[in-house]
Formats: C-alpha cells, sequence, structure tokens
C-alpha cells in the first residue's frame, strides 16, 4: 500500500496558492464581462440580410455556451496541482482557465495532463512529484494536502484497491451533510473510477458497482469526459441518460451542468414513449412475461397476423361495371407486400398500388368491351368519356381515388392490410384471446398467455397502460412505422438515435427494455452501470451476459468492476453484508473505505406502535444537527401513512413523490430508494419489505446500504433470519 507523505494546513504555500487561485477567478470574471458584452453587441445587431441574421444567431448560441460554461457557481473553481519530474507544475480545476498571454493558469481535470492527478500511485508516479489537493469553500481556499511521490519510500504489501488520493479531501467530501441533489465529485475521482471515466468510446462498457462505489457519478463524469474528448460527433449526435425514475433525474440533473455540460438528455424508460403515460401497475408475473425477450417475435407476429388474405372474392359495382378482388389475387397481394423491406404501415402503399393495378386492368379491359360492342352497333356514344383512349395516368388516380372511397373496397382493404397504431395493436392483441394465441403460438405456453389477456376496454382512451407496456408499444412502433406518410423535415414519429447512451441501474431493465435501449444507439457505443446483488426487477439476472445480449454487439462488450465503498460506513456494510449472502449467495459487497463509529440499531417495536416510533426516530435525528438528510424507508402502502403522520408532527420534509428530496426529511417507497443517498436511514419493517418485492432481501440489501452515517431498523414481526444472527 501507497502511504504519502501528507502535510496539512497551515502550509508555507497556502497564501501563494491562495493568490494564484485569486487571479484565477479574476481572469473567470474577465472573461464573463467580454462574453456577456459580444452577447449585449450581439443582440443589438439588426441583420439586413439572411446571412448576417444567421451570423448573429450563431455568436448569440456560442456566446450563451460560453457564458454556462464559465458559471462556475458555488463550486471550486480548482481543486488540485500536479507537480512533474521535469519542473512544470499545472493546477487542475472543472475548466480550463487561460491568462491574457494564453499561458494555461486552470488545466480543464478532462484534459491529457490532468489524468496523473486521478491515476499516479507510489507504484506508478506517472512522473509526479507531487500532487496537491485543495480544501475549499466556495471562493476560498482553506488549507492544503500534499501526497509527495518518493520511490526511496518503502511502499510494503497491502491492497491497492484500498489506497485513496488526497484521503484528506476525500474523507471531508464524504462527511459533509447530504442535500436533496447529487454533487459531483469532479475533485475527488479515485483511480479505479478514473479509469472508467476515460474508457474508450466505442463498443458497450459494463461497470460493476456495490452500494457506495460511486457508479451514477462516474456514469455522469464519464459523459462529461466523452463530451470533451469527442465534441464533434456527440455534440451533434447528443447524449442520453437513462435513470430508473424521475425522482433519481432530479436528484441528478445538477451534476452535468457543474461540470460544465449541458448537451445530455436525460430520461426514464418510460420517457423515450411519451405518447402513453402508465395507469396502472403489473401484476408481477405479468411484467416478467411482457419483459421476456420472446414477446418480440410475439409482437412481430401480431403484426403478421394482420396481413391476411380475403376469405372470400369481393365483387363490387363502379362506374356500371361489375369489379372483382379475388382471394387468391389478395392472397398473391399479401405474399409481394411480406417480401418487400419497410415498416407494416409503409407497405400499405405498395397493397393499395397492386390492389389498383389489378382493378384499373379489369376497368380498362371493361371499356375496351364496350368499345368494341359499341362500335359494332354503330353508336360512338356508348363508348363512355375514357372510350377513345386507354385510361392515362391522371384519370388512372383519379378513379382509384373514387375506388378507395367505395365502402366495399375499403373494407377490404383494412382487412388485408390494416394501417395501424401500436395502443391499437396491442389493445386489440391482449383483448382477443384467439389473436394472443395465434401471435404466441410456440413462444409462450397457455398459462402465459391467459396472464397476458386483459379484458378489451370502450376505447383507447380507458386502457389503463401499465410500465410493462410500453417496451411493447415501442417494439410495435419501430415494425409499423408512421401510420401517415411523413413530410419532408417531420421525424415527429422517428426513434431518435443518439452517439452515446449511459443507462444507470440497468440490472433492473427487462430484455425488452434493453432492445428499446439498442436500438437508440447510433453506432453501439453505451456505458451501462448497475450491481447485480441490487437486482429488485421481476427479472434479476443472475450475471451481466444475460444483460449485454440484448445490448449492441458490433463490437465485443468490458466489463469492469468498482469494488470500494465510499458511502457506507463499514459497521453498516457489515449489517448487508450479511443480507447480501442468502439473498445472492457468490456475490460479494464492496469494502468499505470509512467508519462512522456507530453500529446500526436493530430496534423492536410495540404492536401498533411501528408508525409513532418511526417519527419519534426521524424527529430526534432531525434534531441532532442544523443539516444533514434523514429517509424512511418502506412499503408502498407504509409509506403514505408515514408521510400523514410526519405531517402532522410537523417535521420538515415529506413523501417523496410529493416533496421530492428538498426538505430534510424524506418518506420514500423502497421502490424508489435506489441510486440515492442520505445522512441517516429509518428501514420501516424488513419483513414488508420484503414480503411487497418480487427480489425480497435485495431490496432490504439496497435499503439499509442508503445511509452515509447511521441506519435504524424498525420491525414489528420478528426480523428476516440475516439481521437476527
Amino acid at each position: 500500500m501507497f502511504h504519502p507523505r501528507e502535510q496539512v494546513a497551515p502550509h508555507p504555500d497556502l497564501q501563494a496558492e491562495r493568490e494564484y487561485i485569486e487571479r484565477a477567478y479574476a481572469r473567470v470574471d474577465a472573461l464573463r464581462a467580454s462574453a456577456s458584452e459580444l452577447l449585449r453587441t450581439a443582440l443589438r445587431e439588426r441583420g439586413s440580410t439572411p446571412q448576417s441574421l444567421a451570423e448573429r444567431d450563431v455568436v448569440v448560441r456560442t456566446t450563451l455556451q460560453r457564458l454556462e460554461q464559465l458559471d462556475v457557481g458555488t463550486e471550486s473553481l480548482c481543486f488540485g496541482r500536479i507537480d512533474q519530474t521535469d519542473g512544470e507544475s499545472f493546477h487542475i480545476g472543472r475548466l480550463a482557465v487561460s491568462a491574457e498571454d494564453q499561458e494555461p493558469l486552470v488545466v480543464d481535470w478532462r484534459a491529457p495532463v490532468a489524468e496523473p492527478f486521478y491515476r499516479a500511485t507510489g507504484v506508478h508516479p506517472m512522473g509526479l512529484t507531487r500532487r496537491r489537493h485543495f480544501a475549499t469553500e466556495g471562493r476560498r481556499l482553506l488549507g492544503l494536502e500534499d501526497e509527495l511521490f518518493d520511490m526511496d519510500v518503502d511502499l510494503g504489501e497491502g491492497d491497492d484497491a484500498l489506497v485513496v488520493s488526497g484521503a484528506g479531501a476525500l474523507m471531508a467530501s464524504l462527511g459533509r451533510a447530504r442535500s436533496g441533489r447529487m454533487r459531483d465529485i469532479v475533485a475527488t475521482v479515485q483511480r479505479e473510477q478514473d479509469e472508467v471515466i476515460r474508457a474508450p468510446l466505442p463498443g458497450v462498457l459494463v461497470v460493476q458497482g456495490g452500494p457506495g462505489t460511486g457508479k451514477t457519478a462516474v456514469a455522469l463524469h464519464r459523459a462529461a469526459y466523452l463530451l470533451y474528448t469527442h465534441r464533434f460527433p456527440l455534440e451533434r449526435q447528443r447524449v442520453l441518460l437513462v435513470g430508473p425514475n424521475p425522482l433519481f433525474l432530479r436528484y441528478i440533473e445538477q451534476v452535468l451542468p457543474s461540470l460544465g455540460e449541458s448537451g445530455v438528455t436525460l430520461t426514464t424508460i418510460a420517457g423515450l414513449v411519451p405518447e402513453v403515460r402508465p395507469r396502472a401497475e403489473a401484476p408481477s408475473e405479468v411484467a416478467r412475461i411482457k419483459g421476456l425477450a420472446a414477446m418480440a417475435r410475439v409482437v412481430a407476429r401480431a403484426i403478421r397476423d394482420r396481413q391476411r388474405p380475403l376469405p372470400a372474392d369481393l365483387e363490387f359495382g363502379f362506374e356500371g361495371f361489375v369489379l372483382r378482388l379475388s382471394a387468391a389475387a389478395t392472397a398473391e397481394i399479401v405474399g409481394a407486400a411480406r417480401r418487400r423491406p419497410g415498416t407494416h404501415n409503409a407497405r400499405r402503399r405498395l397493397v393499395e398500388a397492386l390492389v389498383s393495378r389489378r382493378l384499373m386492368a379489369q376497368y380498362e379491359e371493361a371499356l375496351q368491351r364496350r368499345r368494341r360492342v359499341g362500335l359494332v352497333a354503330g353508336d360512338p356514344d356508348d363508348l363512355g368519356e375514357a372510350g377513345d383512349a386507354d385510361i392515362g395516368l391522371t384519370d388512372e388516380r383519379e378513379l382509384w381515388s373514387k375506388l378507395r372511397r367505395l365502402p366495399a373496397l375499403a373494407t377490404a382493404l383494412d382487412r388485408i392490410w390494416p394501417v395501424l397504431e401500436p395502443q391499437e395493436l396491442l389493445h386489440d392483441l391482449f383483448g382477443a384471446p384467439p389473436l394472443l394465441r395465434l401471435a404466441a403460438r410456440g413462444v409462450l405456453d397457455e398459462r402465459q398467455v391467459e396472464a397476458l389477456h386483459r379484458p378489451r376496454g370502450a376505447s383507447l382512451d380507458a386502457v389503463r397502460w401499465t410500465a410493462a407496456d410500453l417496451a411493447l408499444l415501442d417494439e410495435a412502433r419501430v415494425l409499423l412505422g408512421p401510420r401517415r406518410r411523413r413530410k419532408p423535415g417531420d421525424d415527429g414519429e422517428e426513434i431518435r438515435t443518439y452517439g452515446h447512451i449511459l443507462v444507470d441501474e440497468v440490472q433492473d431493465l427487462t430484455p425488452m427494455e434493453l432492445r428499446m435501449l439498442a436500438r437508440r444507439s447510433l453506432s453501439g457505443s453505451m456505458t451501462v452501470v448497475g450491481d447485480i446483488a441490487q437486482a429488485t426487477g421481476p427479472m434479476a439476472p443472475s450475471g451481466w451476459d444475460e444483460v449485454v445480449a440484448h445490448l449492441p454487439q458490433a463490437r465485443p462488450s468490458r466489463l469492469v468492476e468498482l469494488s470500494v465503498n465510499y458511502r457506507t460506513p463499514g459497521q453498516v456494510m457489515d449489517l448487508a453484508a450479511r443480507v447480501l449472502a442468502v439473498a445472492a449467495p457468490g456475490l460479494r459487497p464492496p469494502r468499505s473505505v470509512r467508519s462512522s463509529g456507530e453500529a446500526p440499531v436493530l430496534r423492536q417495536v410495540a404492536a401498533g406502535a411501528m408508525v409513532a416510533a418511526a417519527v419519534e426516530v426521524a424527529a430526534a435525528r432531525l434534531a441532532e444537527a442544523d443539516d444533514g438528510t434523514v429517509a424512511m424507508i418502506a412499503t408502498s402502502a407504509t409509506a403514505e401513512v408515514l408521510a400523514r403522520a410526519a405531517r402532522s408532527a410537523r417535521l420538515a420534509g415529506g413523501h417523496a413523490d410529493t416533496a421530492g428530496l428538498q426538505g430534510r426529511l424524506t418518506i420514500i417507497p423502497v421502490a424508489m430508494v435506489k441510486g440515492l443517498e442520505f445522512d441517516s436511514v429509518i428501514v420501516v419493517e424488513p419483513a414488508d419489505l420484503i414480503a411487497a418485492s418480487p427480489q425480497g432481501l435485495r431490496a432490504l440489501y439496497v435499503a439499509l446500504t442508503r445511509a452515509t452515517q447511521r441506519v435504524t431498523v424498525l420491525h414489528e414481526r420478528p426480523l428476516p433470519e440475516p439481521l437476527r444472527r
């Protein structure tokens, strides 16, 4: 293990560093003032030509982006320095700042020269003689912490994974009270985290990280790094970040702006299908079936089953003639259309063209017969309006326009090849057991088919869609295509693709949801982060191979692991590890890098006193400090009761659904808590948490590992076996 020789404030260089940082801030202020003046000048420009207007808009847009980048807010501009063996030194910060002569005052943390600040170790100093971390508060430099790289020091034996750089700065950051928003970790990124952040862009990168390893922060910093390093393609192609729920997105939404990046779209899986809003919750078994990869075949077959010939010949009158569309002809037409590429709805035009060709041929032949009969009879008037010539292109279009409006033919076309919307397709499919059995033949068993059936509603507006339906709707949307032909420039119904996609808590996504993400990847470049041990969805994977199988395969995927827990104290992690050993034997928890000095409290309460006890503990935790956050984690039903009790007790906070994370107290269902962290956590009735989740003990593991300081477990019913030992 590398043991740096640490020096803490007061430090002989403290004043000089203060002056240097003040100079850097003064330069940022000057650059902001210059950019603001340029913006005001550009906005005053009227523009006499289209070109001058376009040029003005470019100046306004780029200047606004520059002002956004220069706004560091209350975060520290500069957080460290590296001294190299060649005598050069660089100050590292959240954005690049140059002096008037273009000499760098601060180097962007993402620049290659800054890499040793995060990666250097005693064994591999990467050309450094010293790494310096700054302790700051806003613009004020409070102290310094140096790590001196001296190869004459006996490094001894140890576990390199638990070596931390800037231990003082890291521990100070970890010990700070939490708020309702995630903070960036740019000043304290550790070596294994930096390796993930700076990993190459192409292919699928899988990041396995247990509780507290910083996998979410790493994913966000990776997004900022990729936008910096691959600015040209990604700024145009954009970057997509998918989180588990809207509450999580609100929790992380300030991290990327604090790093100077705004070119990332944040959404949930549901946000990728904005036209449908889930209004019900599917039973766990139904959700599991709908998430199976085999459902892609069911949806494709359901569409194919709607492409069908007429069961019998169709005859109808038109312009004094009887036209016939035979069942055999429609079978040939359907076969020809199926062989052509394209979406289902787009091929409806081909079907109409083939039907039109056959009917127009009959009509022209009938006209020719009438013409011959008229000539023999000596009555030219019997030839009709089109009797003197073959049907022209314009006439054919006009005639087809009349034909297709005939009720009999319109009904036949809709029978042969209907134009469908995804909601129509699934509404019909799940509401009609014969259609469902036909589409699922050889794919699902009878029990699964029966589980998918639901009574057909009176209208599409009455359908109570569930979250499990969204991936099926998305699959159908891709296969069906837009209902109407798009106008030039209209891409409203197209699937938007992205240059890079990041996914958090990916272990909870079903194969069908993973397919949704894969089809939005422009080149197969993705970063997916999660923890197999925290898989609590209806289809918890046993390993990453089950996840990667449904992601882009253009390049071999890479798996990396974050092994150090920076958030959860060792005492809490020891308790959680006992739960994990039963929930997922063979999976190991990350190792905690710090201790809180407080063992978790396991407290039994009297029957009927749970709500009062939880409110009492929460009030005590809130009273212990003026800041810091407290969470009550419970089932959805219990959380509602706890929220009402907290309001009655006038505690500062409320239910996460309504109050978000803005109050110091958050009452939150266990299903929503993943990815979040709080200073103190109150786990309410573990037995209920286990019973309410498809992966019960894993849900308890998630709840126990949300705390940065202390955990209290309240129970009326007997504790689960891992907590009793």
